[in-house]
């Protein structure tokens, strides 16, 4: 796809997401550490339900260290509402190990004080931190132009044919930032996970598809499709067709069968 192209379909993008879904921004006296926190939870779910739980998660802990400690079942278990619990408390807990790991503390506000470019490479560097996590970071913790994009929406530039299934794969979407000013990055970039979780947790819901080819009717050809289902009628036909026939009764049997019964009825009682 040329730049141009691509540019005016996230364009478009932006104008009709504003129409279906309202934008979300986080507090602004989160840390670093919360936001980067935030971000595990908020990868695969909506941002309504992950408030919910990272209060919980405050609420039910004495302090982040506790939840470094604590397992992945029972963190999963506060996470329940998520749409992926298990895995948001093994990014949870993986990005407070390694930020202990790296740093020997849970206070790591002075990162917003340096270099934006140095502050994503110690980021990056740091065991456990998913992409999403480092770009949601660099976004709201940190105040630089990097919109968060998790695999879910990476399927949906797919289908709208904004990037290939290469670039995909690279984790890029080519010109993004580039299209979408850094003044509405947080807007876009809230409203665009919504979409790309409501499509990913219902791929074959009216509305989803409706908001799609709302942006690019082409895209109607690259939408999933359902699965084949054989009905139950056939299903029934197919395996009555395959019964085999009774086998018929012998013969010879039933002439021994009568004769036996004629004689008992001959017979007279003593």
């Amino acid at each position: 796809m040329s730049a141009s192209n691509r540019a005016d379909i996230l364009t478009k993008t932006a104008k009709v997401l504003k129409k279906h879904f309202k934008p979300a921004a986080p507090p602004s006296d989160r840390s670093v550490l919360e936001h980067l926190l935030y971000a595990c939870c908020l990868e695969k779910s909506k941002h309504d339900v992950c408030d919910d739980v990272f209060a919980k998660l405050q609420a039910s802990y004495y302090d982040w260290n506790e939840v470094r400690v604590t397992t992945i079942a029972e963190l999963a278990e506060v996470m329940a509402p998520l749409n992926d619990p298990q895995q948001a408390a093994n990014r949870l807990k993986r990005a407070l190990q390694g930020v202990f790991e790296k740093y020997y503390s849970f206070d790591i506000d002075i990162l917003r004080k340096g270099n934006l470019g140095k502050a994503v490479k110690e980021f990056e560097s740091i065991n456990g931190i998913t992409p999403f996590g480092v770009s949601y970071v660099a976004q709201n913790a940190l105040s630089g132009h990097s919109i968060p994009v998790n695999s879910d929406a990476f399927s949906l530039f797919i289908t709208l044919d904004v990037i290939t299934e290469a670039e995909a794969a690279s984790g890029r979407v080519p010109g993004l930032e580039r299209t979408v000013p850094k003044t509405k990055g947080v807007e876009f970039g809230s409203l665009l996970h919504q979409l790309a979780v409501d499509y990913a947790t219902s791929p074959f819901s009216s509305k989803v598809r409706s908001i799609i080819l709302e942006i690019d009717p082409t895209a109607k050809d690259r939408l999933p499709k359902r699965a084949a289902k054989k009905t139950a009628k056939k299903a029934a036909s197919k395996k009555t067709s395959k019964a085999k026939p009774a086998a018929e009764p012998d013969p010879a049997q039933k002439t021994a069968k009568k004769s036996s019964t004629k004689r008992l009825t001959k017979k007279k009682p003593r």
